[in-house]
């Protein structure tokens, strides 16, 4: 097939095509056939050419970025991009691919850590790029409502010039589109405080399969007349509709914001300074990260960034955020004070000017960064009861042995989401075969999720019986056939092959 795994750490700059090929081939799981779609024709592309002059894109150079994944470990050969500036246009798009059977690819910001946000063979990639206009925004009620294309970053800055803020936060939030954040259900480093989008988003407008958009843009915090139809597309990426627009609910503003950088010397350590921290700060806690000494070693090598706290097994960074500063320092000093006299803690810092608290939080926030400088990366998202949490890195670290570069664990405790990271020099088929599906296995006998907030997308749908019993997958995929009849949205990703 066109599609390959791309060998990845300092030899990937010089692996010949053969290796290429080698990698694509040896890659049992990752073959799949294509579907049984309509090629792109010329007058497909000036039908398009017509509706929308000037955004629509054939050239193979422009393309190259659209067409491989934010890792550079996937890559599709769409030869055709097309980027609408409304619901109607998407509309008018979709209801002319599904005359014509063309499969099609919705991209947002293409940040995603599986392989969903870009083509596996030659899909035509529908961004959302252009549709980045906010549409109102009720100070009143915090409601805002806007198109998909917007930037995660640039919604949050428009907020905070309202005195408000999104509900969510990402590593990817310079990229991301909150189209793409609904779409894969994205978490983030905001969810202990703030719930996930699908308490968050209020509405949304979607597109389906056939061209028939739908409505359900509202702007209510409650409203039980039916089915919750918003919930099907949260975390459906882009398999059941396209999102063309969001309607969420964003909190006010913090007037002090607070971060605590933290040394335990054991993981029990951190379980235990996270139960006293909840306890001691209770509704001004909005993060609790954690991250192993492994991951603060590859920040500081790869990244040059120093950390004012060393020496410690793990690292924990807790933020308040609250409307009275006197108040949560207060409480923070309090926790803090108790958290060193128990010996939790064996050193820390605490940062309230906006420079310090984000260089602490580029500390956490590019470790993906630093891993990609590491190597191939093996990147596995898992949900667990938060004591076993480190507990499966332990036993990857002594399953893997030597055969691995790096074996690390960090992620967002508060809500029992561990980032497991393997590295190696290079892509290895045996190395994957000791990886998987052994994580998996081990995740399942816990009772955790396999995917805790990166999606299913292509490179892990296969493994969604892990965590869901084989009728609950059925029913999943009598809703894809009701809702996009012919399977030409994001066709190969979420649902295992068949279906």
């Amino acid at each position: 097939g066109p599609w390959g795994v791309r060998p990845r750490g300092r030899r990937a700059l010089h692996a010949a095509s053969s290796s290429f090929q080698e990698v694509m081939l040896t890659s049992e799981r990752y073959r799949v056939q294509r579907l049984p779609f309509s090629p792109v024709s010329d007058s497909d592309v000036a039908f398009f050419e017509r509706m929308m002059p000037g955004r629509v894109i054939t050239n193979p150079e422009e393309l190259k970025p659209f067409n491989v994944d934010w890792l550079k470990s996937v890559r599709g050969c769409s030869k055709l991009m097309l980027k609408p500036q409304t619901t109607a246009e998407v509309s008018q798009i979709l209801r002319y691919c599904y005359e014509r059977n063309l499969a099609v690819n919705p991209q947002g910001g293409n940040t995603g850590l599986v392989g969903g946000s870009v083509p596996v063979f030659d899909e035509i990639i529908l961004s959302t790029v252009l549709m980045n206009r906010i549409i109102s925004f009720d100070k009143v009620s915090g409601i805002l409502v806007c198109q998909a294309g917007c930037v995660l970053e640039k919604l949050n800055k428009y907020l905070e010039d309202q005195g408000f803020i999104m509900p969510l936060d990402l590593g990817a939030k310079g990229s991301c589109h909150i189209g793409g954040n609904v779409a894969t259900n994205a978490g983030g480093l905001r969810l202990l405080r703030y719930g996930s989008l699908r308490g968050t988003v209020l509405g949304l407008e979607v597109v389906l399969g056939d061209g028939s958009a739908l409505d359900c843009l509202a702007s209510l915090r409650k409203d039980n007349t039916g089915y919750d139809l918003k919930q099907l597309f949260i975390g459906s990426e882009g398999t059941l509709g396209v999102v063309t627009a969001v309607s969420i609910l964003c909190p006010q503003k913090p007037k002090a914001v607070n971060l605590a950088f933290l040394g335990c010397q054991s993981f029990a350590k951190v379980l235990e300074t996270f139960t006293t921290c909840r306890a001691m700060l209770g509704e001004i806690l909005s993060a609790y990260e954690f991250m192993d000494e492994k991951c603060m070693e590859l920040v500081e090598r790869h990244l040059k960034l120093s950390s004012p706290v060393t020496g410690s097994p793990f690292y924990v960074l807790i933020e308040t955020s609250g409307s009275n500063s006197t108040h949560d320092e207060e409480k923070l000093n309090n926790f803090l004070e108790q958290a060193m006299t128990s010996g939790l803690v064996t050193d820390g810092t605490m940062a309230r000017d906006d420079k310090k608290i984000k260089a602490l939080w580029s500390l956490r926030e590019r470790i993906t960064e630093a891993l990609t400088h590491d190597g191939y990366v093996y990147k596995y998202d898992i949900s667990l009861p938060v004591g076993k949490l480190y507990d499966l890195v332990t036993d990857t670290r002594a399953r893997l042995g030597q055969s691995a570069k790096n074996v690390v664990g960090y992620g967002h405790l508060g809500d029992g989401n561990l980032h497991l990271n393997i590295t190696a020099e290079s892509y290895s088929h045996s190395l994957l075969g000791a990886i998987e599906p052994f994580v998996y296995e081990w995740t399942a006998r816990y009772n955790g999720s396999v995917s805790a907030e990166h999606g299913l997308g292509f490179k892990k749908k296969q493994f969604i019986q892990y965590s869901k019993a084989s009728e609950a997958v059925f029913l999943m995929q009598r809703f894809k056939a009701m809702l996009d009849p012919k399977g030409i949205l994001n066709p190969y990703k979420t649902l295992p092959s068949g279906s």
